[in-house]
C-alpha cells in the first residue's frame, strides 16, 4: 500500500460523512476542515481510516496534518 492508497482511504471516508463532496475533485492539499467537516466529522473520518488500514495512532499524533495529504502521509508512515 502507498501512500495515494491510503489518501483514497482518507477521500472515500470523507465523501461518506461530508455532504455534497460525491463529486469533488480532492487534491492533497485540501483541508478537512476547508472542505466543510467539523469536529466531529473529521474524529469519524480520522477513526473510519485507522479502522479501515487496521492502525493504532494517537488522535494528538495526527492533529499535526495540515490538509489531506500530510494525513495521508503520517499515517502511511505507520504501516
Amino acid at each position: 500500500m502507498n501512500v495515494q492508497d491510503v489518501f483514497d482511504i482518507i477521500v472515500g471516508h470523507t465523501r461518506e460523512i461530508v455532504p455534497g463532496l460525491e463529486d469533488h475533485p480532492f487534491q492533497p492539499t485540501d483541508s478537512l476542515r476547508a472542505l466543510g467537516a467539523n469536529s466531529i466529522d473529521r474524529s469519524e473520518i480520522l477513526m473510519m481510516t485507522l479502522e479501515s488500514l487496521s492502525l493504532k495512532i494517537p488522535m494528538i499524533d495526527l492533529a499535526k496534518a495540515e490538509n489531506i495529504g500530510e494525513l495521508a502521509g503520517l499515517m502511511h508512515a505507520r504501516l
